[in-house]
């Protein structure tokens, strides 16, 4: 894990995140004492398969009833 000052993150902000992005943990000091830790987060990856799975559980939807009640909310002169 690499350390970075306060001063170095304000500074190079942008820097220090595209080095956190591409999975490194960064240890931010403060006048020489650890204040903070950054590091990426690990989300969760979905697969094609599960989201094929996920949208073959969608309800149907009622087109009838979505024009209808678009048309309730917008003004159809539009």
């Amino acid at each position: 894990m690499s350390t970075v000052s306060v001063r170095d993150l304000r500074n190079h902000g942008g820097d220090v995140l595209a080095r956190v992005r591409l999975g490194e943990s960064v240890t931010v000091t403060s006048d020489g004492a650890r204040v903070a830790e950054l590091r990426p987060l690990h989300l969760a990856r979905v697969s094609t398969a599960e989201l094929v799975e996920r949208r073959r559980a969608l309800p149907p939807v009622d087109l009838d009833a979505m024009r209808s009640d678009t048309d309730a909310i917008l003004d159809p002169s539009l």
